[in-house]
């Protein structure tokens, strides 16, 4: 049985405004608009394509907690690489279903992921995904993948959380407050960056209107093995907090038969962090591994 991840329908009206707020300040022209799949109502977001962008079509999936419009800086970015698309996630604070399952949610997100791009691609897409996201990107089989860029990416390892990042997140989820959500944020950073204080906002508005929810397991070898079919590029930051390179290196190689790609200096946060410097990289693996 679904459940909302919503504390009210205030709350998600809260969460709604703030995105529709954020997205129509957005300088970049884009187009806005929902599909219809099994995990409910999909909001969809894509900016017109400028010239001289690549004819590889793109599809961002963010990661826990996020959406279009908290991924704006990455979304332009990626916009320059080529055709866009940008999913919120059902499941997650957006503009997308607040529904999830209370069981078997990665295989529920694997179709739902199917679904949508079959609705919002005629051609096959590279698929970059950010730490949830990048689970749902390995989730789904469908045809109209390309490629994945796995970016801090669950679903391969477990994530770890060490006692400074829980001492941090509890704090948050017991009574959250923009200062409890920087220090939160800072964790998922790399060493002495500056977190945006609209960042800062989202989260405390997160966690006063949501019930936020755990990283996913590893996903089932079949699923990993499957996912091999296609081209794929694991990056992750230097610093992250649950995603250690010593730790992601081998199972990337193992499972997907890909070398990791480590940035050096960033952290859990690489679509905030190092935008352009992912972008170049989606740039690179489209032209290596995109079906033009």
């Amino acid at each position: 049985m679904p459940s909302s991840i919503y504390r009210s329908e205030a709350a998600r009206v809260r969460v709604r405004d703030w995105c529709e707020e954020r997205l129509d300040d957005w300088p970049v022209p884009h187009r806005r608009t929902r599909v219809e799949t099994s995990a409910g109502l999909t909001s969809v977001i894509q900016p017109e394509p400028g010239p001289g962008v690549g004819h590889e079509s793109i599809v961002l999936i963010p990661g826990t907690n996020m959406n279009a419009a908290v991924s704006l800086g990455f979304a332009k970015a990626l916009a320059r690489v080529g055709p866009l698309t940008v999913l919120d996630v059902p499941g997650q604070p957006g503009l997308s279903s607040g529904e999830r399952p209370r069981r078997r949610r990665m295989d529920w997100y694997g179709q739902w992921l199917t679904e949508t791009l079959a609705q919002v691609t005629s051609e096959p897409a590279v698929v970059v995904g950010h730490s949830l996201g990048g689970a749902i990107a390995l989730a789904s089989g469908s045809d109209l993948i390309a490629g994945r860029v796995l970016v801090s990416s669950a679903g391969l390892v477990r994530l770890r959380v060490d006692a400074s990042v829980m001492g941090a997140t509890m704090p948050w989820l017991l009574r959250p407050t923009v200062a409890r959500a920087e220090r939160l944020l800072r964790h998922m950073s790399s060493p002495g960056a500056a977190v945006p204080e609209e960042l800062s906002r989202w989260m405390a508005l997160v966690g006063s209107s949501c019930h936020s929810s755990l990283a996913p397991a590893p996903l089932p070898s079949a699923v990993l093995a499957r996912a091999r079919n296609v081209p794929n590029m694991v990056v992750v930051g230097s610093h992250d907090a649950f995603l250690a390179p010593g730790r992601l290196g081998p199972v990337a190689e193992r499972r997907l038969g890909t070398v990791l790609r480590v940035l050096d200096g960033a952290g859990h946060l690489l679509p905030e962090e190092s935008p352009e410097h992912l972008a170049s990289l989606v740039s690179e693996f489209s032209r290596a591994h995109g079906r033009h």
